[in-house]
């Protein structure tokens, strides 16, 4: 009997056998309509982030959020006002509106630092299980949940509170300061590890996009590793799985992630798209789940070119256990339909374990 798209999915997570190669995709970055439809009734998993099984409470802290369009482009803006002074913040809002990037941080001078520290220390959180599992049960055997815990804590106080041109120039003038912010965001997502646990997921990711360009080998290893493992020990006694989202270049950081105590690599794009395939990715993590992203270039090409990469892809990742084809980033508007259709097909013609 065939597994659902779900049970394809928790298989491998839990080092079981499927009797195919899952093909997932984010529930995000599929539009609703008979194509769709036709893919899910084909076997493609969708994966959905949302809802989170956690609320923050921040007790003494505002915070508003106001959404406006300049020249065309939707924007938001936050605007904190904590005991210790206010913050402000603005976001890009992508067209497809699933994604923000920042465009103004909250910390611009040294004058922020008690501010940001009180916002950060303010911040509860609190079980919110409901709502995972209602969608989960909306998506039934269509689609699997995932819990999300953030980015490790080095990495939100860089991309999410400073930015990389303020975050060079403190770490040089104010490290101290600099790891203040870091040792309480730290404390925060310990708070965090038993809510998750606790939770009615079976997975969580602890954030990613890791440039390893920017971030390195050193701090990698002295500021993203600790917290992962020390995440995945709490997991791992309730039989829970964690991975991280690495979808740019990682070759540099390979090694040390081949050390973590995380489960899975999931998000792992391979070339032509980065710097490392799914061959050379298998090695390094020979006993991690590998969940790929189909490069995302490749769905423009014609369909010849992304079957070839599909086939290629497969016959790297032989023989074929612990291993997962996706999709995780924005497909061409234009192309997604067919390449979509033609990486379903080769993973049904060619995805039962194990491969040749």
């Amino acid at each position: 009997m065939a597994m659902t798209p779900r049970r394809r999915v928790e298989a491998v997570l839990c080092g079981e056998r499927p009797d195919r190669v899952p093909f997932t995709i984010y529930e995000t970055k599929l539009p609703r309509c008979e194509a769709e439809r036709r893919l899910r009734g084909e076997g493609v998993c969708l994966v959905a982030h949302s809802p989170a099984v956690f609320r923050a409470v921040s007790p003494h802290v505002a915070q508003e959020r106001i959404a406006y369009t300049q020249d065309g482009v939707p924007y938001v803006r936050t605007n904190v006002r904590t005991p210790a002074g206010e913050l402000s913040s603005v976001e890009r809002v992508s067209p497809e509106g699933d994604t923000t990037s920042e465009v103004e941080w909250m910390f611009k001078g040294p004058e922020d630092y008690r501010a940001l520290l009180h916002m950060i220390r303010d911040e509860t959180y609190l079980p919110d299980y409901d709502a995972f599992v209602q969608a989960q049960g909306v998506m039934g055997e269509d689609g699997f949940l995932m819990a999300d815990i953030g980015s490790p804590p080095f990495q939100h106080v860089v991309e999410s509170l400073m930015g990389l041109v303020n975050f060079a120039q403190e770490w040089m003038e104010r490290r101290d300061e600099v790891l203040r912010l870091y040792d309480a965001v730290v404390e925060n997502r310990r708070r965090l590890y038993r809510i998750v646990v606790d939770s009615p997921a079976l997975a969580a990711n602890y954030g990613g996009n890791v440039t390893s360009e920017v971030v390195g080998v050193k701090r990698f290893e002295q500021y993203y590793l600790p917290h992962y493992d020390e995440f995945a020990e709490v997991m791992h006694a309730r039989g829970k799985k964690v991975g991280v989202h690495f979808d740019t270049n990682v070759w540099v950081l390979s090694e040390a992630i081949g050390r973590s105590r995380i489960d899975y690599v999931e998000g792992f794009t391979p070339r032509p798209d980065t710097d490392m395939g799914v061959a050379e990715a298998r090695c390094a993590w020979p006993d991690k789940v590998l969940w790929v992203n189909f490069p995302t270039s490749v769905h423009q090409e014609q369909v010849e070119v992304i079957e070839e990469t599909a086939r290629r892809v497969l016959f790297e990742a032989a023989p074929g256990d612990r291993f997962m084809m996706g999709v995780t980033e924005q497909m061409p508007a234009g192309r997604w339909r067919e390449s979509l259709s033609t990486i379903l097909r080769v993973v049904r013609e060619r995805g039962e374990l194990p491969l040749k």
